[in-house]
């Protein structure tokens, strides 16, 4: 009985150490401070025990030296750091890159020993200024030529990163690299192998499979392939990808896998109203977001009200429609699917674009404050939960 007690005891120890290496990763933007009343989104909101890492996008790049893109930088990092006093286990990282920055930033520097090396010491430098936790490298579709480049990158920020640690006696900094999903794109663009050998984990941007540049409707962020997908088609969906980018070389603990709290839309172009319908362009930008093809969660909220609603059954995932308009999204059962899926594939954990997309404030969804990012926290948790009760019996 003592002994059995004791295995027990060990096995849970060694499980519940196991959850904690579960990642929550939450991308957090600078612009949608912008928005209107009602979908604007400040550092105040961020409920600090949600996320195990946010991620602020992005800082300035410019003459290879990191710097303030916003004019109330320093008082948003101020508040971001406060977080911290809320929950100590939070860490908070720095992004540069995205999809506006594009490869500009990064080729020819990467290319140069010189460059690099003042881009790298510009990194430290700054993120110790405003006291980041580490760096997120978010370079957007990297061409043929920039493959060694970004590997040369990401090297000698991992490098520089544990001298300083050395130096300061301090807890390494974090680095991670975002990569986006495609299979196009990971063969053209990224030296995965090398990427992971460096990088702490890599946030694989698992959506944006499908929109309007399609000519069809589609979901952006399908786990599985569609009854339909054939030839590169069945390539473009969350499953795939996952297991694509294994193969290439990243160890299944470094993949935070994505899930968008955003959809892709579209406007009908016939009276098809299915997954490859006929469309005219976009869907009609939304009241907050303020872009054609997208919607934020909470848009989908207000959107759903008297749109008829749907599930495509193979792909796991939901989408609406209304009048014209067109939607493929995420809800909570479907992001609880995606993470059992990740937990499936021994991942290291999921992220989220972004929380300032979800509906943070409650009032648009009715199902609490982040109901997405929430659901997804719930189901990592889940796991330690009925352990504990397997164990008690």
């Amino acid at each position: 009985m003592g002994q059995a007690f004791m295995w027990a005891g060990l096995a849970s120890l060694i499980f519940l150490q196991s959850v904690s290496t579960y990642k929550l990763v939450c991308y957090y933007t600078n612009w949608s401070q912008y928005r209107p009343q009602g979908g604007r989104f400040v550092p105040e909101a961020i409920d600090a025990n949600l996320c195990t890492h946010i991620i602020y996008a992005f800082a300035n790049v410019s003459n290879d030296q990191v710097n303030h893109a916003e004019w109330n930088d320093d008082s948003t990092y101020e508040t971001l750091n406060h977080l911290k006093t809320i929950n100590p286990h939070l860490k908070i990282l720095l992004s540069v890159g995205g999809f506006t920055a594009g490869s500009k930033p990064f080729s020819k520097m990467a290319a140069s020993p010189v460059r690099r090396s003042n881009f790298v010491n510009s990194v430290v430098r700054y993120l110790q200024e405003n006291h980041f936790d580490g760096f997120d490298l978010d370079w957007v579709s990297p061409e043929e030529r920039d493959k060694n480049r970004l590997v040369y990158l990401v090297k000698d920020l991992s490098i520089q990163f544990k001298r300083e640690a050395v130096k300061k006696k301090n807890e390494k900094l974090i680095l991670s690299v975002a990569v986006q999903a495609g299979k196009e794109k990971l063969n053209k663009g990224y030296d995965v192998r090398a990427i992971s050998e460096y990088a702490d984990f890599i946030n694989f941007l698992t959506y944006d499979f499908h929109g309007s540049w399609d000519g069809v409707t589609g979901h952006g962020s399908p786990l599985y392939k569609g009854k339909d997908d054939l030839g590169s088609s069945s390539y473009y969906n969350v499953d795939y990808s996952v297991k694509y980018l294994k193969t290439k070389g990243a160890p299944a603990e470094k993949i935070m896998m994505g899930i968008p709290t955003f959809g892709r839309t579209f406007t009908l172009a016939s009276q098809q109203t299915g997954v490859g319908a006929a469309i005219s362009g976009a869907g009609t930008p939304g009241p907050f977001t303020q872009e054609a093809g997208i919607l934020s969660y909470y848009e989908i909220c207000q959107f759903n009200n008297g749109a008829k609603k749907e599930r495509i059954e193979e792909q796991a995932v939901p989408y609406s429609y209304k009048g014209t308009q067109w939607v493929g999204y995420e809800d909570v059962t479907s992001v609880q699917a995606k993470v059992q899926y990740m937990k499936e594939n021994n991942l290291g954990g999921i992220v989220i674009w972004a929380i300032d997309l979800d509906d943070f404030s409650g009032s648009a969804c009715h199902q609490g404050n982040y109901p997405l990012t929430g659901a997804v926290k719930e189901e990592l948790n889940k796991r330690a939960e009925a352990q504990n009760e397997y164990i008690k019996i």
